[in-house]
């Protein structure tokens, strides 16, 4: 699909502008509601659907189902960056009124840090098309390691700051309590970060790490350098009223890491395919109607799969002396 840098600007001011009206909105720290966070998860979706429509009339049914597409991949990964946002939450003890400030800061960092991600892949594959059968490796690869870690129990019982993150604390300080929203303070004479900025990048940087396997996911979509952005855009930007939508259920979702293995490794082995294509191999590709509904169902089968392990696993624990 061919976008004008016109489309681009006004795509990107109208994101800001979203942006800008959720932030006005939930400017003033508070506890989120599950009605709240409901009903802006219900916005978010919404135009993303709408989004999508708006594709299918000026771009057509192809461009469409793939911004549906991706955006339900990219929707569904971002799910499982929820369960670090809780450990993170845990680890720096984040007040509950803050968390949505520090949700949505982290958050645009983390767009701001994908469109770079975004923008060097297209590069990439423009100029090397056998980067496809890297992508596919790699999402293979990461397919199976998810499946390993599962059967270890899945995901950590606690945060470890990386190495980065390490480094900005020692170079600028740390005060030793939050300040409200601020983000610098004076202590002991010396201009220090707050807890709150620390937890914002530990969100952001931590996101560079998902999206090491979510942007290969996507390519293996489509190739539209839009069409990826915009779908990672709406995905991300909806992650803060659904963290607190959901943040119950995320201990509940037990088989989100096979399901989303499952869709990895499927798309692995698309790109895989695609690959041969490309290099004049005659295989069967998969379209992109048949990879929306095998996302779908997987994601179906996975959160019934998990809610019922979970109510059998409760009413086990409710049965004992």
């Amino acid at each position: 699909m061919n976008v004008s840098l016109t489309v681009w600007l006004l795509t990107v001011v109208a994101l800001c502008v979203l942006v800008a009206v959720d932030f006005f909105i939930g400017r003033k720290p508070h506890d989120v509601s599950v009605k709240e966070a409901g009903v802006w998860t219900v916005v978010w979706v919404v135009l993303a659907c709408l989004f999508g429509v708006g594709l299918l009339v000026f771009g057509g049914a192809g461009p469409a189902g793939e911004f549906f597409a991706g955006y339900v991949t990219e929707k569904s990964l971002s799910v499982d960056n929820l369960f670090v946002f809780v450990l993170i939450m845990a680890k720096f003890a984040v007040p509950s009124q803050y968390q949505q400030r520090v949700l949505m800061v982290g958050v645009l960092v983390a767009l701001v840090l994908r469109a770079g991600f975004i923008a060097a892949g297209a590069a990439i594959i423009s100029t090397f098309s056998w980067v496809f059968y890297l992508f596919g490796a790699f999402l293979i690869w990461t397919a199976w390691k998810l499946i390993q870690d599962a059967r270890k129990d899945g995901h950590e019982e606690d945060y470890q700051e990386n190495k980065l993150l390490k480094a900005v604390e020692k170079r600028f300080g740390v005060a030793d309590r939050y300040h409200g929203t601020k983000l610098w303070v004076e202590q002991n004479g010396k201009r220090v970060m707050t807890p709150m900025l620390v937890v914002m990048l530990a969100i952001g940087s931590t996101d560079v790490l998902f999206a090491l396997d979510s942007i290969p996911a996507i390519y293996g979509l489509t190739q539209d350098p839009y069409i990826v952005f915009t779908a990672n855009a709406f995905a991300l930007m909806g992650l803060r009223q659904l963290y607190f939508l959901i943040g119950g259920l995320l201990k509940k979702l037990v088989h989100l890491s096979y399901g989303l293995s499952i869709i990895l490794g499927f798309i692995g082995v698309k790109l895989v395919l695609h690959a041969l294509h490309e290099s004049g191999v005659h295989v069967p590709e998969i379209s992109i109607p048949f990879s929306l509904g095998f996302i779908v169902l997987v994601l179906a089968v996975t959160t019934i799969t998990s809610l019922r392990a979970s109510k059998k696993q409760e009413e086990r624990e409710a049965a004992r002396p």
